[in-house]
């Protein structure tokens, strides 16, 4: 058997017969557990894929791990006495370094492992729907990545073991060296840099393991770990070597070993500044059973878009958004070209760099922090700070590609409702400005002025109306309706008066329910996912929408009665514990094709802060995309498919009481389990020895 092979068993045999050991591993687990369950919470409803998310959890844990597990590999031999016995074998040195290196390696790849069956086991409990999406095969970049740094860990914990005889000092000194040391400095120049996050990047040793989980991996980061890796090896070797030189006639020798791991280091420092410069990235579709995440609806734009486009990502690469944007940017891409739609091609401007092409943009309009689609003689943006998404691309996309929007969406004021232009919590400007992204114009809309609505009226938002619409109001919002109007109602309240008996007389009737058996999320408010199959609520089906303190809808009298052109029909849009918290009513829909005549659409949703900024804040719901497909359906269009929850987003669908057992089977129960087993183990082990 060969000396590589002996030591690293040797080096396994002795970790798994330590109590530290058990210690170790159970604390891994339960920090891992810890950041991965509220890092879930975080990324619900973005477009980070479950495999990223969870990399991203043991990756921070990972160095802390290996100096744990590393720390007795030569420290303990020095302390026993046996390093002199080791050093007098004819055996060389690398042999040990080498053995104890994968060892450890072994031993850290092995904890990943578990940790991944466990917590995808669990997951698959708590959130199946959420497994359902994401296939096994679909975490392997994201555990190469976790491979790579936790070999460049261990070969750096074996190394430092090699210079202290107290396992206490190594793992601090590893543990500082690794993780204190890096992201110390990355938070020290976020603080001192003025520009922040954007000047520098995000923390490197996050991204590389959140680029390979989303399929983007590159060579120079891979090609650096392995460098710094064999570098690491090459000097604990010399280390240990060194310890074999002793007096005045090595003096030469130790001399020319010290200047052997100088050079190492140098020579490690220009092969990953080379790696760096000669990097070339590929890119997988990975992260979704759907390859490129990309909705239904969304495929379907881009096989109707014809002739060339041209996307342009205008922000600095270090820019923590230009990784998450150039994946998506590549992914329509290819799913234009494979629905045999127009061809769309993606360049990168970085106006620190690229300063012609960036003075180029900023003259036809565009700012810096966007993505610009070009088409033609026409231009739209998106810019970066106000939000991106699927669905404002796809927005931005049509601009150029269809004729443009002349309609508008005008919202009522004077009864206390939700301005459009307020960007504080209670206001409407985020919902507004996604509308404008869709085309349409926002109005602000007088019923008591105007005696007849707009021409370019596409629908009628009420926001939340706090105070009751006068008799004039309610009339002239009712003639509207009857002469195919659309007008969508935000209601928290069941008091008669007002819309609420204008409601009635259009097939619905607000009443109160009881929710308290409902799931929450915050402990007041109220998830509604039972979604029925119309158009507006069919594209979400999976999903989940939030509402605080909801009323609840019925079918009034006026939806029972009438023939012909004058019968209203009810249609319930979402329930929560069997009640109607949203319903829409249609008149004249069946009468619509003979006789030429626009049916009128009305849609009640039970939650006047349904779509305010603050509620939309929260990406743990779908409340953004079943109001815009509201809008879309009253204006006559077709919904945008769930595109803020299609396939490319995450979306666990689990409550409060459902993370909190997540949280807690995880990363308490499972890692008590793990310490007790090992333990037992380790005093069978100690008794029978």
């Amino acid at each position: 058997m060969s000396p590589v092979r002996v030591t690293w068993r040797r080096t396994i045999g002795r970790a798994r017969s330590l109590y530290s050991t058990a210690m170790s591993m159970a604390c891994f687990m339960a920090a891992s557990a810890a950041l991965f369950a509220f890092s879930l919470e975080s990324a619900e409803g973005g477009r980070l894929s479950l495999a990223a998310v969870w990399a991203a959890s043991v990756s921070p844990v990972l160095p802390v791990l290996a100096a744990l597990l590393g720390m007795e590999t030569w420290s303990d031999e020095r302390k026993s006495g046996r390093f002199e016995i080791l050093l007098s074998s004819p055996v060389r040195e690398r042999s040990f370094v080498l053995g104890k290196f994968l060892g450890v390696w072994t031993m850290l790849l092995a904890a990943v492992g578990v940790f991944h069956l466990v917590s995808m086991a669990y997951l698959a409990v708590c959130a199946p729907q959420l497994m359902a999406r994401m296939p096994l095969w679909g975490f392997l970049p994201g555990f190469l990545a976790l491979a790579l740094q936790a070999a460049l860990w261990s070969a750096v914990s074996v190394a430092v073991s090699a210079v202290f005889r107290s396992p206490a000092a190594s793992a601090c000194a590893t543990a500082v060296l690794l993780s204190a040391v890096p992201r110390g400095a990355w938070l020290a120049l976020m603080a001192w840099a003025p520009q922040g996050r954007p000047a520098f990047g995000e923390m490197p040793l996050d991204a590389h393991v959140l680029d390979m989980a989303c399929g983007l991996v590159s060579s120079a980061p891979v090609l650096t770990y392995l460098i710094l890796t064999s570098m690491s090896l090459f000097v604990a070797t010399k280390i240990v070597a060194g310890y074999r030189l002793v007096g005045r006639g090595a003096a030469s020798v130790r001399a020319s070993t010290a200047t052997a791991v100088v050079l190492s280091l140098a020579l490690g420092a220009s092969a990953a500044a080379l790696a760096y410069r000669l990097d070339m990235t590929l890119d997988f579709p990975v992260g979704n059973s759907e390859g490129s995440g990309l909705s239904a609806r969304t495929k379907g734009v881009l096989s109707e878009i014809r002739g060339d486009v041209v996307v342009t990502a205008f922000l600095s690469r270090r820019d923590p958004q230009f990784r998450p944007l150039g994946h998506f940017l590549r992914a329509i891409s290819r799913s234009a070209e494979a629905q045999g739609g127009g061809r769309i091609t993606v360049r990168y401007v970085d106006p620190r760099w690229d300063l012609g092409a960036a003075e180029r943009l900023i003259r036809s309009g565009a700012q810096e922090g966007s993505v610009v689609f070009e088409r033609g003689h026409r231009m739209s943006s998106v810019p970066l700070a106000d939000g991106w998404d699927e669905r404002s691309c796809m927005s931005a996309l049509l601009k150029i590609a269809m004729p443009p929007q002349r309609r508008s969406v005008y919202w009522t004021a004077g009864h206390g409702e939700a301005s459009f232009s307020s960007y504080g919590p209670f206001g409407m400007s985020d919902i507004a400005r996604d509308i404008a992204r869709d085309g349409y114009r926002n109005h602000v809309l007088d019923l008591a002025a105007e005696a007849q609505m707009p021409a370019d009226c596409a629908l009628v938002v009420v926001a939340g109306a706090r105070d009751d619409f006068s008799r004039v109001e309610t009339g002239r919002l009712d003639a509207y309706l009857r002469q195919g109007g659309r007008v969508l109602v935000l209601l928290s309240s069941v008091e008669p008066g007002g819309l609420a008996t204008m409601l009635s007389g259009w097939g619905m009737r607000p009443t109160t329910a009881s929710f308290a058996s409902a799931r929450t999320l915050s402990g007041t408010d109220v998830i509604a996912s039972e979604l029925s199959a119309h158009p507006v609520s069919a594209p979400l089906q999976g999903s989940q929408i939030v509402l605080e303190k909801p009323v609840s809808f019925a079918p009034s009298a006026a939806a029972e009665g009438g023939s012909g052109a004058d019968r209203i029909e009810f249609s319930e849009l979402a329930k929560a514990c069997g009640a109607c918290v949203a319903a829409a009513a249609e008149r004249g829909a069946g009468a619509g094709d003979d006789l030429k005549i626009r049916p009128s659409r009305i849609i009640a949703i039970g939650d006047a802060g349904f779509a305010t900024n603050g509620q939309l804040g929260s990406r743990a719901n779908a409340n953004r995309d079943f109001f815009l497909n509201c809008v879309a359906y009253l204006a006559g269009t077709d919904a945008m498919a769930g595109a803020g929850d299609g396939p490319g987003r995450l979306v666990s669908g689990m409550d409060r009481s459902a993370r909190a057992r997540f949280l807690v089977g995880l990363a308490a129960v499972f890692p008590a389990a793990l310490l007790l087993l090992m333990s037992v183990a380790v005093a069978i082990r100690r008794r029978r020895s």
